[in-house]
């Protein structure tokens, strides 16, 4: 009937539910910027009657005028209900439009407010259901939600309804020019962001799934991991100050069993397991996943445990080792690495891909058993560890040209006996 801003109604007869009379009930359709919303005016009409080039019935009578009457009556609050929602909201659905016109409104929410709301819940189950980092990491892409809603919309907060595709390319594209993030740490925050709206769409608090064509890509990163000569070069080491010489050790551990610095904070001498056959195992689950990940211990972790068996973090604190914060951690290894003369930036994460690559696939060890020492949930995780070095290449083929030349003697000696008999 009138059209405001890609606003219409549209009266029409919906020949597909016919009663026993043969009547056909009418229903007013919204629609606002190509999204539909339909009403049930609680009439029926008989369909040879209708027109629905104008949207009314045809033909004499009282009960005619009546339905006519009504049909501009509903055409005429909806779009009061529409003019209505122009003057108070900033953001309007045809959905929006239906709730005003039945009086069947829902308060509408708000994304930081159920970003609010999603980490609250996460701060009670820290410790429980979640880690301290996993808190930190939701607070982190909050407080960026937060800039580029303000850098965009000049506003403190947006409807969730009012999220769409272009918000979440525009939230890439934020974090990438203003805030100078890298591809892969600016996909970790969208990929939260996603959580939170996904769990605003399981909860019927918007209609459409903005994420639905948005695909998270990572770009392959070089994993930087410590040679079995610069292993030894931090190991021999000798360390005066015994905060390092304490950091230095919890490194390497890590470096021999693959734990990480969440998981190797928490470890206490009831990890240590001595198997039916005497070998020594950490058997423990990471924080992260929940997943089981038992390492048996080889002899360098062995000597390191034993070491600190006299010190106060085992006598004490009940710890295997003297661990620090990870910020301290990073800040010594930083120090270590430049006394021991290794060139690599160390953190505590290099140690995990170091026991991934150097110590265990390097030496023939089958990814699907070091994937289960590192407690990965796929076994696509750990192939990003897989990468051939050049050294365990030029084994492999050593080893092939001697299959090949003892195959190639074992021939000529089988002619040999040939030609004697």
């Amino acid at each position: 009937m009138k059209s405001t801003q890609r606003f219409s109604v549209l009266i029409w007869a919906d020949k597909r539910k016919s009663d026993a009379k043969g009547n056909v009930p009418l229903y007013a359709r919204i629609t606002y910027l190509g999204k539909r919303a339909e009403i049930s005016i609680g009439r029926k009409v008989d369909p040879s009657k209708w027109d629905p080039e104008a949207g009314f019935i045809k033909g004499p009578g009282q009960e005619v005028k009546d339905i006519n009457k009504e049909i501009i009556t509903v055409n005429n609050d909806i779009h009061a209900a529409f003019m209505d929602l122009k003057q108070t909201e900033d953001f309007i659905t045809a959905e929006k439009i239906k709730q005003r016109y039945a009086g069947e409104e829902v308060p509408q929410r708000m994304l930081l407010e159920v970003f609010d709301e999603h980490n609250k819940n996460v701060e009670e189950l820290v410790g429980k259901d979640f880690v301290k980092a996993t808190l930190t990491k939701y607070n982190t892409v909050r407080s960026k939600t937060a800039d580029y809603i303000q850098h965009r919309f000049k506003k403190p907060d947006i409807y969730l309804e009012s999220i769409d595709y272009a918000f979440v390319t525009g939230f890439e594209m934020y974090l990438k020019t203003e805030d100078g993030i890298e591809h892969n740490t600016a996909m970790r925050y969208i990929k939260n962001l996603k959580k939170i709206v996904n769990l605003a769409f399981n909860h019927g608090w918007i209609r459409t799934n903005p994420f639905n064509l948005f695909k998270c890509t990572y770009k392959k990163v070089h994993r930087e991991e410590l040679e079995w000569e610069e292993i030894h070069q931090l190991a021999n080491h000798p360390f005066t100050i015994k905060r390092l010489e304490e950091v230095r050790d919890t490194f390497l551990f890590c470096c021999y069993t693959g734990y990480a610095f969440v998981d190797i904070e928490k470890l206490t001498p009831q990890h240590i397991h001595i198997g039916k056959d005497q070998v020594a195992w950490i058997k423990t689950q990471r924080t992260k996943t929940y997943v089981t990940a038992n390492v048996p211990l080889i002899p360098q972790a062995m000597e390191l445990i034993e070491k600190y068996k006299d010190h106060d973090c085992r006598t004490v604190l009940n710890k295997l080792f003297p661990v620090k914060s990870n910020q301290k951690m990073n800040a010594y290894l930083k120090e270590i690495g430049d006394l021991a003369s290794i060139t690599k930036v160390l953190t505590t994460h290099i140690a995990r891909h170091t026991f991934a690559t150097t110590v265990t696939l390097e030496n023939d060890v089958p990814l699907e058993t070091v994937s289960k020492m590192l407690g990965h949930t796929k076994l696509t995780t750990t192939q990003i560890y897989a990468k051939m070095k050049d050294k365990k290449v030029n084994r492999d083929m050593h080893a092939l040209k001697t299959r090949l030349k003892l195959q190639e003697e074992n021939n000529s000696f089988e002619i040999m006996e040939e030609e004697i008999v």
